[in-house]
């Protein structure tokens, strides 16, 4: 039985997110469930954004690039190919509510990461400091931590200590 056919028995049972966070989950295995959360969603993008301008390290000058900046090499389809891989990361902000001031600082910031990184050489050099997926990722986390749409990830406020 193959798992086309495991999935059609009943073999698997579809695990299931409800608002709120509560979830519903069968015998389904972990890489079998699709968790299309706010906080999943926001994960795929950071991950997304890792690999897009910070995946390595070049030696000697410790300076973190990524896909973005290696991409960027190929004169005009590599541009175009990290514009639309960009391009994604504005999509999905639209997809989990995003205003549109949000949304059109983003694509601008897309925008002027393709534009200025069709220059030849400095345009290369750019790409690899500017890190417009970091950012975006950065504002989409931003205000969904503001609009109560995601836990933050940080305390905000002043730390007292409390010995005596």
């Amino acid at each position: 039985m193959d798992f086309t056919q495991a999935a059609r028995a009943g073999r698997f049972a579809r695990a299931e997110t409800f608002p709120g966070g509560a979830t519903r989950s069968g015998t389904r295995p972990p890489f079998l469930s699709a968790d299309l959360g706010r906080e999943a969603s926001l994960a795929r993008l950071e991950t997304l954004a890792h690999l897009m301008d910070t995946a390595f390290i070049i030696p000697g000058i410790n300076r973190r690039v990524g896909f973005d900046a290696l991409i960027g090499l190929v004169p005009v389809i590599g541009d175009v190919a990290g514009m639309v891989i960009s391009s994604f990361i504005v999509y999905e902000a639209k997809r989990l509510g995003a205003p549109r001031w949000l949304l059109a600082r983003m694509g601008l910031n897309v925008a002027f990461d393709g534009l200025i990184g069709a220059v030849p050489v400095a345009g290369d050099l750019f790409d690899a400091a500017f890190k417009a997926n970091r950012r975006n990722v950065r504002l989409l986390r931003h205000w969904m931590e503001r609009s109560g749409n995601l836990r933050p990830t940080e305390i905000e406020g002043t730390a007292t200590r409390l010995d005596g």
